[in-house]
């Protein structure tokens, strides 16, 4: 079996934009007529030319190759040009690929891809939802407007909301209420900010009581002794984590963090490889991974930083602020693994993750249900793709580009 052919798309995602503004799918077809489907989490530049680069490594790597030999193509795209280290960008290009070859591996085998990374231990998966603001957007300069209130502004609004979710069945919701994340972080969070968060947390938790975890969401905003005032502020609170607390590029940094509070660590949406997850771990920096596995370097890199991190009692709570193809692919890894934690859905899977896709994701009772279908378990609608091109400027996510005020 050869890999003979590729095609990418770069979606827009339609107001509210629930998980992105754009989503980056690639097509790889093998000379039997099997084809597999991935996806890049890559925000660094242009989605169209992330796309041009996803076919520029199919192209010295994959085309002309068997689809099967993953760890033959991970080694050849990652030490590409002589760089051999972990880069967002080409990892994010690999991870696209290898998830649609393991598509087709399984596609092939008529199994499932959890079927062959060792079998599932659980066919159910818990799953916990972002808050989102009544527009369905995190972009308020697309939705509400700037000074609006939100679910991240106001105590009783995120209260009601989070409400509404545990009626649904999730028994875990996440917001982001510390305040601005900029181009000029990590830097000492305003008392207001605290003051907010801290009240936020506490409507939350009055709210929903023992039924559901409360996941405090940041950006890397703080240094590390703001990261430890804030922690302090929620703690009382118990959250289930403080997420990525200070910028990632300094695991030792952030494991200052995690040895001031009693609040566990999660970090990893903006790692690649298990090089730069291997330092979160040996540090101490994160008790909870969050790869994502548009970004991480793809399925098999993901399992071997699950295994890591189990040797040092870590969890796994792979992150989707993306598209279904990602989150079907976290889905399959997932299921595999005895340390996993709980899984990002975006809301309930409907709205354009359901219609993009020719057979919807599941979620019931809170819980993401595993597919039994081969391959990934889910197949992109084409047609819908096409349909929906993205033409802004805007890159997926993007940081203030001031320094905030405090």
């Amino acid at each position: 079996m050869k890999i003979t052919d590729i095609k990418t798309w770069v979606v827009g995602n339609p107001p509210p934009m629930t998980g992105g503004r754009y989503f980056i799918f690639v097509r790889l077809t093998t000379n039997s007529n099997v084809s597999g489907y991935g996806e890049a989490y890559s925000a660094s530049f242009s989605p169209h030319l992330t796309a041009r680069m996803i076919e520029d490594v199919a192209s010295r790597y994959l085309i002309g190759n068997d689809p099967h030999n993953i760890e033959t193509f991970f080694r050849r795209a990652y030490s590409s040009g002589f760089s051999q280290r972990p880069d967002p960008t080409m990892m994010a290009c690999v991870s696209a690929l290898e998830m649609a070859c393991w598509d087709i591996i399984g596609k092939e085998a008529g199994k499932p891809v959890h079927k062959l990374l060792g079998g599932r231990v659980r066919g159910r998966l818990r799953s916990y939802t972002y808050l989102y603001p009544q527009s369905g957007s995190v972009y308020p300069d697309e939705a509400e407007g700037k000074d609006a209130k939100n679910v991240y502004n106001d105590p009783e609004m995120a209260a009601k909301a989070a409400l509404a979710c545990v009626k649904q069945g999730f028994t875990a919701i996440k917001f982001d209420p510390a305040g601005p994340y900029t181009a000029f972080d990590g830097h000492q969070p305003a008392l207001a900010d605290i003051d907010l968060s801290a009240r936020m947390v506490a409507a939350v938790r009055d709210a929903v009581g023992t039924r559901a975890d409360i996941l405090f969401g940041t950006h890397g905003q703080f240094t590390p002794s703001g990261a430890i005032r804030m922690a302090r502020a929620i703690e009382p609170h118990d959250p289930l984590w403080f997420e990525e607390p200070v910028p990632p590029d300094n695991p030792a940094a952030m494991a200052k963090v995690a040895r001031a509070t009693s609040i566990p660590v999660a970090t990893g949406e903006r790692l690649t490889s298990r090089a730069e997850f291997a330092q979160v771990l040996t540090t101490g920096a994160a008790s909870i991974l969050q790869p994502n596995l548009g970004r991480c370097g793809g399925i098999l890199e993901a399992k071997k930083i699950a295994a890591m991190a189990e040797t040092f009692h870590a969890q796994i709570a792979p992150h989707c602020y993306c598209g279904p193809i990602v989150a079907a692919a976290n889905i399959q890894l997932a299921a595999t693994l005895p340390n996993f934690l709980i899984l990002e859905a975006i809301k309930d899977w409907g709205g354009f993750h359901a219609k993009i896709l020719k057979r919807p994701l599941r979620l019931e009772d809170g819980n993401t249900m595993v597919p039994s279908e081969p391959g990934l378990g889910v197949e992109l609608d084409e047609a819908v793709a096409e349909a929906h091109p993205y033409t802004g400027m805007h890159l997926h996510l993007e940081m203030a580009p001031d320094p905030p005020r405090v």
